[in-house]
């Protein structure tokens, strides 16, 4: 039964902060992105771009598809492969002995939420649910980043007047997959991080952590 007693905002503070951070970067991104693209353009004798026209432009829609789907990527993989992978005395490990409680069958009661009270196929999809929706957020991403950087490498082309590609043939150029895994590599290592880190390294009150008394081989929170 949710209390009463807290606010909205205490409630949520979690979710808006890191939401309000990511629209000021967003924004922040927009701006100084439109600033270095024009004067790129202006370099190589071309036309500067209107704000709101940049913002439907390829440079725009690669940089900030190609973060996006690195991210989703990476939640996607944590998400399923801590469900049978472990690290020894990792806060982010599950216990390498014992069943947790993420591990027990669903039970239908009252508070359960609707498709365990389905059952059936609703609910085989409901349990891999949290990551299937990554896996589709970083697919939708990844397409949205190849199709925004094949626009930008062909803006590229005309401005040096050379011959423009189609989406196929952009996708064997070394430019996206650069970009790509440049960003994958750099989400592998920040979970190899805090996988590992969490053995040693504590922070009082974050979930994230074990108890700041807890032996550096006690594996999970």
């Amino acid at each position: 039964m949710r209390s009463k007693k807290y606010s909205f905002f205490y409630r949520n503070s979690l979710t808006i902060v890191f939401m309000l951070l990511f629209v000021l970067t967003l924004v922040a991104q927009a701006v100084t992105g439109w600033k270095e693209h024009n004067q790129d353009l202006t370099n190589e004798g071309g036309r500067q771009l209107g704000f709101i026209t940049y913002l439907g432009s390829g440079h725009f829609i690669s940089a900030t598809f190609e973060n996006f789907q690195s991210e989703f990527l990476q939640m996607s993989l944590y998400v399923v492969l801590t469900v049978c992978l472990r690290q020894i005395g990792s806060a982010e490990s599950k216990s390498l002995e014992q069943e947790e409680e993420v591990d027990r069958e669903p039970k239908k009661h009252a508070d359960a939420p609707w498709a365990v009270k389905k059952g059936g196929w609703i609910l085989k999809i409901y349990e891999n649910s949290l990551s299937l929706c990554f896996v589709l957020l970083f697919l939708l991403s990844w397409a949205a980043h190849l199709y925004g950087s094949w626009r930008d490498f062909n803006d590229e082309q005309v401005l040096l007047h050379k011959q423009i590609l189609g989406l196929k043939d952009f996708l064997a150029e070394p430019t996206f997959w650069f970009e790509t895994f440049q960003n994958w590599q750099s989400e592998f290592l920040s979970v190899a991080s805090i996988v590992f880190f969490t053995i040693f390294l504590r922070q009082k009150g974050s979930p994230e952590s074990k108890p700041v008394d807890a032996p550096d081989m006690e594996t999970g929170k």
